[in-house]
């Protein structure tokens, strides 16, 4: 099959991981307007499709690279395969870590693997799941034809929902009965998880990473679905021959994009939307906008051939998604080593600020108006700077794959 390369689709990736560095890079977290919040808990907002939108992406992509893989031997697949989970699992991991130093009583001292019972280096992240889940999600898709593919992602996703409401507690799909959070503990270790619940909580655990992979899945049949350009039969049926298959490619997605919008807030009745415990009608909700969002974009980018100015801001991401997602992780961790003096505690103690703390505080926090306009614009101001480098290395024509 002849692979088209539709810019709307790089346009989609890069927008994903702006707003991914734009919703985790707030000057403070206390002041953030509500559609950059998460969901307390059940509920999904505007910030709760970012990460989903990042791992259609991830299968939109898988889509155009497995056609070339499925004519090469099995071990060539699986020496690429391997290779790449354990290198965006092993990076995850050190942006955990990293910058393996910290400040304690005024030195600077390791960092260890594990302090205590309690505390140490959080195992799991968003490139661990990523990792984890795309290493299932290729594995089968590589194996098997796409009808089966689409039947395991449904597959997957009522396992889940039923593993979950059976072996939680009397509330399931509460923070306490969720029945995720023993398992993770058990298999990673009560230091290595994340707890800015206040409790051991790790919202992007092993056993939510489950779902996660019917999340590639399914946009990697976006992925095939729009490289054939609508060209599939729908209830045993074949469409009729079109002269202008990107119309029928269209009309299909917005289909599909229906029905699954549906299908999720039916689902939602029972099993709730919540990005945190990543629940299956979370995973097709997020899908839907997805396909939605996709269909605008090829009908402005393909059909009526407009790259606005917005869609060329979110292009230079696409172009090193990972390599600069990683980065802003990296950065404000290794900024937190220099400490400027900034007054002093109400205890008498040298108060210390990292530079980007500074920045915020003597800068963007003195904007008049509401506090949550200057942790915006400390937002905005962080992503430009990506930006300028994304921009900068897509110049220069450097793209550097993870």
């Amino acid at each position: 099959m002849k692979t088209t390369r539709y810019y709307s689709l790089d346009v989609f990736r890069g927008a994903t991981v702006a707003l991914m560095i734009l919703v985790n890079n707030p000057g403070s977290w206390s002041y953030m307007f509500s559609p950059l919040q998460h969901a307390s808990w059940h509920g999904c907002t505007p910030t709760d499709l970012v990460f989903p939108f990042f791992l259609f992406a991830v299968g939109n992509a898988m889509s155009f690279g497995m056609s070339h893989l499925k004519l090469q031997a099995s071990n060539v697949f699986w020496k690429k395969i391997i290779k790449r989970t354990i290198l965006i699992f092993a990076i995850g991991l050190f942006i955990n870590w990293w910058p393996f130093l910290k400040w304690e009583n005024n030195e600077l001292v390791f960092r260890a693997w594990r302090e205590s019972e309690e505390n140490g280096v959080r195992i799991m992240g968003v490139l661990q799941r990523i990792a984890i889940a795309n290493f299932f999600a290729s594995t089968l898709a590589y194996y098997y034809r796409d009808r089966v593919v689409l039947k395991i992602s449904i597959l997957i996703l009522l396992f889940y929902w039923a593993l979950t409401f059976f072996l939680g507690g009397v509330d399931p799909y509460s923070l306490e009965g969720f029945i995720g959070t023993k398992i993770d503990v058990h298999l990673i270790g009560l230091a290595h998880m994340y707890k800015g619940e206040g409790v051991p909580f790790d919202p992007e655990g092993l056993y939510s990473t489950i779902p996660a992979i019917s999340q590639i899945l399914l946009g990697y049949l976006v992925g095939v679905y729009i490289q054939k350009q609508g060209d599939i039969r729908w209830f045993s049926r074949s469409l009729p021959a079109s002269n202008l298959p990107i119309y029928r490619m269209l009309s299909g997605l917005f289909v599909l994009g229906a029905f699954a919008l549906i299908m999720g807030y039916i689902w939602q009745l029972d099993f709730p939307y919540n990005k945190k415990i990543w629940s299956s009608s979370y995973v097709i909700h997020t899908t839907a906008l997805a396909i939605f969002t996709i269909g605008c974009m090829v009908w402005f980018a393909e059909v009526l051939q407009m790259h606005p100015a917005w869609m060329r801001f979110f292009d230079v991401f696409g172009k090193n998604p990972l390599f600069i997602f990683v980065l802003s992780g990296l950065l404000p961790r290794l900024l937190q080593l220099i400490r400027i003096k900034d007054g002093f505690t109400e205890t008498g103690e040298i108060r210390y600020l990292s530079p980007l703390s500074w920045f915020y505080e003597n800068i963007c926090a003195q904007i008049p108006g509401t506090p949550k306009i200057g942790s915006f614009f400390y937002s905005l101001v962080f992503l430009a700077l990506f930006w300028g480098l994304a921009f900068l290395l897509d110049r220069k024509k450097i793209y550097i794959k993870v």
